[in-house]
């Protein structure tokens, strides 16, 4: 059956043709819509500006096929050979494409929108300018395909392999690509906005000037990578390798990259405000100096060297380590985890539960925070259950008070300082009623032996500067046996011992200095001294 017979069949009715013979024909600007050509064998066939929408090509062959601008929106091509086919801004939107053979085929400004490509082989295919919005290329061969200023917005790229593909400037936004294959790719200039690319394999690949602003790189490998002038703001970079990753200029601002693997990378001029400086590896890291400004306009710059960068990327949380004098038992955990429970809920505040490490005889409950300037208030939080809670807190407001007259005519005033002075104060003392603990709470921490203990509170910033808040004058003192001929106790020490008075301005000054370098100093004014303190 030739060309002339199926196009005559077709205008009677007949929809029918599987495993047709139509090598070479010339079928341009054909209506074979909703066509049965299941099989056919259109090698090097002319379809050029066709109506194939909803036919059935499935395994079928259009190698070498000319196929530019034609329509096969929703047509079938499950396993079709198109390789090296000319689909040219043709109409591919909601193709059924799977396991479908497209090497080496042209498709610039095709439209694939809402296809189905999964494990499909588009290896060295040009799809230059084209649409792939909400495409499915899941497990489907896209290496070395030139893709660029293509547009894949939702699309779902998740264990494709991109080897080697050419993505610059193309837009990828919200689309996923976890676990994918992207080693020596070319993203370039490309939007990654709110991607996923957990897992993925980016190894030596070129991001350079990409936007990457609230994308998902857990886990994925960059090692090698270029990633200058990347904006990765808001990034979540938990566990990911940057091993030797040229991140110069880079915008990190915000970006969670706990367990990062930054060895021998490069980062100077990276934009790091609101980033956390622990819990990464910097072993051979290069950086000259960061850009520490909210805005990222280099208003903040904060230069370093080989000594004071491993301080800068400190590798310990901020603490507030609090030690009581007695064992831990169920019935204090239990009363302690509902106390910080209310204590957050009425500051409203975001409180996590401490590290409880329980020894022969005392227990060490260990806070850690994301800043150093969230200290003084998880300390106030932290002691509250306890009866040394009003030592402990009248120690840690005068403190406060101290930081905020030093600061009241300093030339520190509008700083990062004051501000969080005053708004720990205004948070501690803002309540128009007491806190209270609640009414069947009260017994709970009243019977328990170990909210009557006595306590210690260090603070610890995290460059390891600590500060002695409180230590009750009895911790690590015990009863000991009186005279034989007695039947009871006597204290071993007097009961009117002396309190823990205020840290010295000297300690004072030094604590607040040590995360000052980092918070404050940063700006071209001068860091908080002990004669301003004085």
């Amino acid at each position: 059956m030739n060309a002339e017979e199926i196009l005559n069949q077709y205008a009677t009715g007949e929809r029918n043709f599987p495993a047709v013979n139509l090598t070479e024909a010339n079928l341009s600007g054909v209506n074979l819509s909703q066509a049965n050509l299941s099989g056919a064998n259109l090698t090097v066939a002319n379809l050029c500006g066709s109506n194939l929408s909803e036919a059935d090509l499935s395994k079928a062959k259009l190698n070498v096929a000319k196929l530019s601008g034609a329509n096969l929106s929703k047509a079938n091509l499950y396993e079709a050979n198109l390789n090296v086919a000319n689909l040219t801004l043709a109409d591919l939107s909601k193709a059924e494409m799977r396991q479908a053979s497209l090497v080496r085929a042209e498709m610039a400004r095709a439209d694939l929108s809402g296809a189905n490509l999964s494990y499909a082989n588009l290896s060295g295919a040009d799809l230059k300018d084209a649409k792939l919005r909400s495409v499915n290329l899941s497990y489907a061969n896209l290496s070395r395909a030139d893709m660029k200023w293509a547009t894949f917005t939702g699309a779902n790229l998740a264990m494709a392999n991109m080897h080697g593909a050419d993505l610059s400037s193309a837009d990828l936004s919200g689309a996923d690509l976890s676990h994918t294959e992207l080693r020596q790719a070319t993203l370039s200039r490309a939007n990654l906005q709110g991607v996923n690319l957990s897992g993925a394999n980016l190894r030596w690949a070129d991001l350079s000037g990409a936007d990457l602003s609230w994308a998902d790189l857990s886990g994925a490998r960059l090692s090698g990578a270029n990633l200058t002038g990347v904006n990765l703001s808001n990034a979540n970079l938990l566990g990911t390798i940057l091993v030797h990753a040229d991140l110069t200029r880079a915008s990190l601002i915000d970006v969670d990259w706990a367990g990062a693997d930054l060895s021998g990378a490069t980062l100077s001029g990276a934009k790091l405000h609101g980033v956390l400086r622990f819990g990464v590896k910097t072993e051979g890291m290069i950086c000259e100096w960061v850009d520490l400004s909210p805005n990222g306009d280099q208003s903040k710059i904060y230069k370093l060297d080989t000594a004071s960068m491993n301080a800068f990327f400190h590798e310990a949380p901020p603490t507030v380590r609090l030690t009581v004098d007695a064992t831990f038992d169920q019935e204090a955990h239990y009363a302690l985890a509902i106390a910080y429970r209310q204590l957050a809920k009425h500051y409203k505040v975001s409180m996590e539960p401490p590290n409880i490490r329980i020894g022969r005889r005392r227990t060490t409950l260990t806070f850690e925070m994301q800043d150093d300037t969230q200290l003084f208030m998880t300390a106030y939080l932290a002691i509250c259950p306890f009866n040394d809670a009003v030592h402990t807190e009248s120690n840690l407001l005068s403190v406060l008070d101290i930081l905020q007259s030093a600061n009241s005519g300093s030339k520190l005033k509008n700083s990062t300082l004051v501000h969080w002075v005053d708004r720990t104060l205004n948070l501690i003392r803002g309540k128009t009623e007491p806190f209270t603990f609640s009414p069947d709470l009260v017994p709970l921490l009243t019977e328990a032996n170990f909210f009557d203990s006595p306590t210690q509170m260090t603070l610890i910033t995290s460059t390891n500067q600590s500060l002695a808040i409180y230590n009750n004058p009895h911790f690590g003192k015990r009863l000991k046996p009186a005279a034989s001929n007695a039947g009871n106790t006597v204290p071993a020490i007097a009961p009117e011992e002396k309190q823990l008075g205020l840290p010295t301005i000297g300690l004072l000054a030094e604590f607040i200095h040590s995360f000052q370098e980092i918070e404050i100093e940063r700006s071209p004014q001068p860091a908080i001294g002990s004669t301003e303190l004085s």
